[in-house]
C-alpha cells in the first residue's frame, strides 16, 4: 500500500518565489500577438509507481519525445523543464548538447521532510535550429538518490521527467496572450494560486496548460483542478477526480507515467475584463508540487511605452529639446492617434502633448518637442515623460500592461558658459601703415575665471571662434598688418563655450635717425635712413642745409632718401654735395610731436 504520494506538477507556464516549502508561483514570461503554445517531453519512469515493485530499477536516465509542429508555425521560445526525487541533477544533455540549470527550483515535503527539485533552460535557440524531430534528454540520473535514501521507494515518491514548452507565431491565429508562469509550491491538502497580469478580451478558445510528475491513474482521492471554483476536466483522458494521471493530451497517452501534459479548455471559466485567476488544487492524499501553468486568451490591447532617445539644452537657456520614441511591442493591437503624453520635471508638469498617428502593432513612432523649465525647478532636475497619461495621472487608452508607460531621464543640470576675465588692449610700435608685432601668449591663462574651464585659442575672427577652426598658430609673434585688430578667444567648459576678445594697437614710436651717408654704392648707409619714419609718419616733411644754412634738399614719404644729390639750389650735372657735415630738420606732424627733430649729419662720397 502506498504510504504518502508526492506529486510534483510540472504546469506548463507558471512561474514561482519563494515559499516555506518551495518557491511561490508568479509570472515569468509574457508573449502578445498571434502566439499560440504547446508541449512535448516524457517520463524516465518505465512503470507507475504506485502498483509496480522495484523503485530504483523503473527509473531510466534518457527518454524521447518527438516534435511536429506546422510549417507556417514559427517557434519564437522554447523552454526545458526537469525534474525528480531529491536534492536536483542540473547538469543534462539533450540530443547530445550539454546543459546546465539556468534557474532551479526546490521543494520539502512537509509531510516526509524529503526534497524534490526541478530545473529550467532556455533552449530557443537550440530548437530553432532543430525544428521538427525526436528530441532526446539524457544524463538525469536519480538512482543514487533513491539508493541513498529508501524514503522516496518506501512512499513510492520516486520519479523523474522532462519537459519543453515552446511558444509558436502563426499569422492565421487571432492576437492572444501567452502567460508562463513557473516555480515549485507545496500542496499538503490544497493549494491556491492567483495567475496576475492577465487581460482577457475574448474568452473563445482559452487554454491553460500544466505538466505534472509522480500522477498515479489508479490514485484518485479528492485529487481536483480548479479554476476560478470551476472543475476541470478533459473524460475520459482526465477525470474530473484526477487531474493528474500520467496523461498527455497533446498525444492522447494515458501511460505517461507519473508524469503528466495536459491542456485545458477554459472559455467558459474565465470573463472578459478579467485581470487575474483563481486555481485551486485538491489532494486527499497526496502532497502536489506545483512547478508550472500555461494560460492562452484572446487579447486586442496596445501596449503604449515611451523611450528617452536624448536630450539637448540651449546654453543659458531654460529651454530643454526632448527626442523620445513611443512604442507599441508585445500588444495585440494599434495604439490610437492621440494617445496623450504628460512631461514632467521633478514630478511637476510642464507640457502635455499627444501622439500624432497611429502606431501599428510592433511598431514605434519617435517625437521631438522643445520644453521650458520653470523657474521654480532647481537647476537639477529630472525629467520624466509619460505616455498615456493626460495630465493627470491618468490614461484614455486599455493597455496590455501599465507598468511601462513612462521613461525617468538621469539628473539634468542646467548648461550654462563660462566667463571670461576682461583683457587690456595690446599696443606695439607702428612698424608702418599700422603694422604691429605682437606676443599675447600670456591672455590665454589670464582670460580664464575658473580653473575648470579651458582655453581653446585665439582667433582672427569670430566666426572662427565659434567654429573653432583655423586658430592662431604663432601668438607669441604674431604679426597684425593692419590695425587696430580685434582678437577673438574661446574658451570651454563640459557643456558650454563662450567667445571673448581683445583689441591691438600701433602707436607712432620716436623713429632713429642715421646721421652717416656714404654715397659709395657698398650697400651701406647709401642715404640718409631714418628707422621708423616712412609709412609710419605718412606726413613728414624732411629738410637738409649745408653748413652755411642754406636749403639743399626736401623729401617726404612719397621721396627716396636723400643720397646726397641736391634737390635746391644751384645743380651742377646732377653731382653729389662735397664731403662735410650738413643739418637736417624734420617735421613729423603728428599731435604727439609737435616740435621738430634736428640734429647734424655727415656726408662722405
Amino acid at each position: 500500500m502506498k504510504i504518502k504520494i508526492h506529486k510534483l506538477i510540472l504546469g506548463l507556464f507558471i512561474g514561482l518565489s519563494g515559499a516555506i516549502y518551495g518557491q511561490n508561483v508568479s509570472l515569468y514570461q509574457q508573449f502578445n500577438g498571434r502566439y499560440d503554445f504547446t508541449f512535448i517531453g516524457n517520463t524516465m519512469n518505465l512503470g507507475e509507481n504506485n502498483i509496480t515493485a522495484g523503485c530504483e530499477d523503473l527509473l531510466i536516465n534518457s527518454s524521447s519525445a518527438n516534435l511536429n509542429i506546422n510549417p507556417n508555425q514559427i517557434i519564437q521560445n522554447a523552454y526545458l523543464y526537469w525534474a525528480g526525487s531529491g536534492a536536483g541533477d542540473f547538469d543534462i544533455k539533450l540530443n547530445t548538447t550539454s546543459i546546465t540549470a539556468q534557474r532551479t527550483f526546490s521543494v520539502i515535503s512537509a509531510s516526509s521532510g524529503l526534497p524534490y527539485f526541478s530545473a529550467f533552460a532556455d533552449i530557443t535557440s537550440q530548437v530553432v535550429s532543430t525544428g521538427n524531430g525526436d528530441y532526446t534528454l539524457s544524463d538525469l540520473d536519480v538512482t543514487q538518490t533513491l539508493l541513498d535514501e529508501p524514503g522516496y521507494c518506501n512512499n513510492r515518491t520516486n520519479f523523474a521527467g522532462w519537459a519543453i514548452i515552446i511558444v509558436y507565431k502563426d499569422l492565421s491565429l487571432p492576437l492572444n496572450q501567452i502567460n508562463i508562469y513557473d516555480g515549485l509550491q507545496s500542496i499538503p491538502s490544497a493549494l491556491n494560486i492567483t495567475l496576475n497580469s492577465l487581460n482577457v478580451v475574448d474568452n473563445n478558445n482559452a487554454q491553460i496548460g500544466f505538466i505534472a510528475w509522480e500522477g498515479d491513474s489508479n490514485l484518485a482521492v479528492n485529487e481536483t483542478l480548479k479554476i476560478n471554483g470551476n472543475t476541470l476536466s478533459n473524460p475520459p483522458l482526465n477525470p474530473a477526480n484526477n487531474a493528474f494521471n500520467g496523461t498527455n493530451s497533446i498525444t492522447g497517452s494515458s501511460s505517461l507515467y507519473n508524469m503528466d501534459l495536459d491542456i485545458y479548455n477554459i472559455q467558459n471559466n474565465i470573463n472578459i475584463g478579467d485581470t487575474s485567476a483563481q486555481i485551486q488544487l485538491t489532494s486527499g492524499q497526496d502532497v502536489v508540487l506545483i512547478n508550472a501553468i500555461v494560460t492562452k486568451l484572446n487579447s486586442q490591447l496596445p501596449d503604449a511605452a515611451v523611450e528617452l532617445n536624448s536630450n539637448s539644452q540651449i546654453c543659458d537657456s531654460r529651454d530643454l529639446t526632448l527626442n523620445f520614441t513611443v512604442t507599441n511591442y508585445n500588444c495585440t493591437s494599434n495604439l490610437p492617434a492621440g494617445t496623450p503624453i504628460a512631461i514632467y520635471a521633478n514630478g511637476q508638469l510642464i507640457e502635455q502633448m499627444q501622439t500624432t498617428a497611429l502606431i501599428p502593432i510592433d511598431g514605434s513612432a519617435t517625437q521631438q518637442i522643445t520644453v521650458f523649465i520653470p523657474s521654480s525647478i532647481p537647476d537639477n532636475f529630472t525629467i520624466t515623460i509619460v505616455i498615456d497619461d493626460d495630465g493627470t495621472g491618468h490614461g484614455i487608452v486599455t493597455e496590455i500592461s501599465e507598468s511601462n508607460n513612462q521613461v525617468i531621464s538621469g539628473l539634468l543640470t542646467f548648461s550654462t558658459s563660462p566667463i571670461a576675465n576682461a583683457l587690456e588692449p595690446k599696443t606695439t610700435c607702428n612698424q608702418g601703415l599700422t603694422k604691429g608685432s605682437f606676443n599675447f601668449f600670456d591672455y590665454g591663462s589670464q582670460s580664464l575665471t575658473n580653473t575648470t574651464d579651458t582655453f581653446i585659442g585665439f582667433y582672427e575672427s569670430a566666426a572662427d571662434a565659434t567654429l573653432a577652426t583655423n586658430a592662431i598658430a604663432n601668438p607669441t609673434n604674431y604679426i597684425a598688418t593692419i590695425t587696430p585688430k580685434e582678437i577673438f578667444i574661446r574658451i570651454e567648459n563640459q557643456h558650454c563655450y563662450t567667445l571673448s576678445s581683445f583689441w591691438l594697437y600701433t602707436k607712432n614710436c620716436p623713429p632713429t635717425v642715421y646721421n652717416y651717408v656714404s654715397s659709395n654704392n657698398d650697400q651701406a648707409n647709401d642715404n640718409f635712413f631714418i628707422d621708423g619714419l616712412r609709412d609710419v609718419f605718412v606726413n613728414f616733411e624732411l629738410e637738409i642745409y649745408n653748413r652755411w644754412g642754406k636749403l639743399i634738399w626736401t623729401g617726404n614719404n612719397s621721396t627716396p632718401n636723400w643720397d646726397g644729390i641736391p634737390s635746391k639750389g644751384t645743380r651742377v650735372d646732377n653731382s653729389a654735395v662735397p664731403e662735410g657735415t650738413y643739418y637736417y630738420i624734420l617735421n613729423l606732424n603728428d599731435n604727439d610731436y609737435p616740435e621738430p627733430l634736428t640734429g647734424w649729419l655727415y656726408f662722405r662720397k
